[in-house]
C-alpha cells in the first residue's frame, strides 16, 4: 500500500496536463499588468505558506494518529499528563506571529504598489457604470463636435474601452445609480463603483503603470446591480501605441461613411489590422433584452 501511495505521488503531478507555471497561478488568469503580476505573486507564495504549514500540521496530526493510538494489550490507565511545557508554548505563539507579521508586510507592499497613483499619466480615462451598461470618455481628447471622446454600451452593442499598451493609464469611476464594480479578469483585481465616491470615502481614481500586451479583455461588473446585472459587459481593446493614436485621430474625425463622428468600432474597423482591430466585441456577445434603454447621463430612476 505504501508502495502505491507513493508511486501516486510521483506519477499523478508528472502526467497532469498543466504546466508549472499554470500550477502556481493556483487558478488565477495570466495577468496583463505590473500590478497583476505583483498580486499574483503574493496569493502564489502565501499558498505555498500555507500549504507548507498544512502539511508540517498534517504531518504532526498523523504522527500522533499512527504511533500514540492505544493498541490492543494496553490497559485502561490513562496516559501520563504533561502540562505547562513552556518552551512548546511559546514555539506556538512565536511562529505564528511571525507567520503573520511576513504575510502582513508582504501584503501592505503589494498593496501600496497597487493602489499607487504617479502625476501626468500618459491617458486618462472616465468610467461611468450605471443600470446596465458602461460608459468611457477620454477627457484630454476632443471629437469632431468638440466634446470629449466617448463610447457608451446598449442593449445591442458591447462598449469597446480602447487602452494602449506601454502607457500609464488612470481611470477615473463613478456610478450614476447603484454600486456596481468594474472587473477585468487579467488585470487581477475587482473596482467597485459607487454613486458619490466622497460621500463613501472611496479614491475613485486609480492607475495601472501599463498593459504588456496586446489583445481583447472581456470586462463585466462584479458587483450584484439588479435585473440584469449579468448583462453589464465590456471589453478592453488593448492595441500598440502607434495604433491607439490612430484610432484617437480617427475618433476626432467625422466619418465620410455616416456624415458623423466615429464610434469606437467604426475607428477599429479603419485602421485594417485584422482580429485585434476587429470592430465589434470578440470575448462577449450583447444579451437582446426588453428592457428600458437608459443613459449614463440620466438621473438614478426615483431621484
Amino acid at each position: 500500500m505504501a508502495k502505491l501511495v507513493c508511486l501516486a505521488a510521483l506519477v499523478i503531478p508528472l502526467t497532469t496536463g498543466c504546466s508549472v507555471d499554470e500550477v502556481l497561478r493556483f487558478g488565477w488568469p495570466v495577468g496583463v499588468t505590473p500590478q497583476a503580476e505583483a498580486m499574483r505573486n503574493l496569493w502564489t507564495w502565501s499558498a505555498v505558506a500555507a500549504l507548507i504549514v498544512g502539511v508540517i500540521t498534517w504531518g504532526a496530526m498523523f504522527w500522533a494518529i499512527i504511533f500514540h493510538r492505544k493498541r490492543k494489550g494496553d490497559d485502561d490507565t490513562p496516559p501520563r499528563q504533561t502540562q505547562y511545557n513552556l518552551p512548546i508554548e511559546i514555539v506556538f505563539t512565536v511562529i505564528p506571529t511571525i507567520i503573520v507579521a511576513v504575510l502582513f508586510g508582504f501584503t501592505v507592499n503589494v498593496q501600496n504598489y497597487v493602489d499607487r497613483d504617479l502625476p501626468n499619466p500618459d491617458l486618462r480615462v472616465d468610467v461611468t457604470a450605471f443600470q446596465w451598461n458602461w460608459r468611457f470618455d477620454y477627457p484630454d481628447d476632443r471629437g469632431a463636435n468638440g466634446q470629449p471622446i466617448s463610447t457608451q454600451g446598449s442593449s445591442e452593442v458591447i462598449p469597446l474601452l480602447v487602452l494602449p499598451t506601454d502607457r500609464r493609464i488612470q481611470f477615473t469611476q463613478q456610478s450614476t445609480d447603484v454600486i456596481h464594480s468594474f472587473f477585468v479578469p487579467e488585470f487581477l483585481f475587482k473596482r467597485d463603483v459607487f454613486p458619490d465616491p466622497k460621500q463613501n470615502d472611496q479614491d475613485n481614481v486609480w492607475q495601472i503603470d501599463r498593459i504588456d500586451r496586446t489583445g481583447a479583455f472581456v470586462g463585466r461588473c462584479a458587483e450584484l446591480c439588479g435585473a440584469y446585472h449579468a448583462m453589464m459587459n465590456f471589453e478592453v481593446r488593448a492595441l500598440p501605441p502607434d495604433l491607439f493614436d490612430r484610432w484617437v485621430t480617427l475618433r476626432e474625425q467625422v466619418n465620410p461613411a455616416t456624415g458623423a463622428p466615429y464610434t469606437a468600432g467604426e475607428a477599429l474597423g479603419a485602421l485594417n489590422c485584422g482580429e485585434l482591430c476587429a470592430p465589434q466585441a470578440t470575448t462577449t456577445y450583447p444579451f437582446t433584452t426588453d428592457r428600458t434603454q437608459r443613459s449614463a447621463s440620466e438621473p438614478p430612476s426615483g431621484s
